[in-house]
């Protein structure tokens, strides 16, 4: 692929259009569609034609929509459920590792106050 036509379609591919998609109304009110576009790309050549090649990737990942009814607008994020339940693993974990010392302790205090009292 020549580098004018790569990065041409890297430009078409990081357009706004691709963050905000087409208003939709319904009801009264325009919803827009809101993504986040990210991209990265690379490339390479070799002397007198012997080879080269590039490349790009582009992510997009839904972010919210804009509402707007009566004048106003506001915004409403999109919920990735997914990185909510990773969240709530990766604080389980942390706190299992954090209290387990703690736990200990308290179970070793429990047990010897038991041996005491027989």
């Amino acid at each position: 692929m020549d580098p004018q036509q790569m990065l041409s379609s890297v430009q078409d591919a990081l357009a706004a259009r691709r963050t905000f998609s087409e208003p939709i109304t319904t009801d009264g009110v325009t919803v827009i569609p809101v993504s986040v576009v990210t991209g990265g790309g690379g490339g390479g050549g070799a002397r007198a034609e012997q080879g080269g090649g590039a490349g790009f990737r582009v992510k997009a990942r839904p972010a919210g929509v804009f509402a707007i009814h009566k004048g106003w607008v506001s915004w409403h994020p999109a919920l990735d459920l997914n990185r909510v339940i990773l969240g709530g693993q990766i604080v389980a974990v942390i706190a299992i590792v954090a209290l387990r010392p703690l736990l200990n302790r308290w179970l070793e205090g429990r047990s010897s106050t038991d041996l005491a009292r027989h």
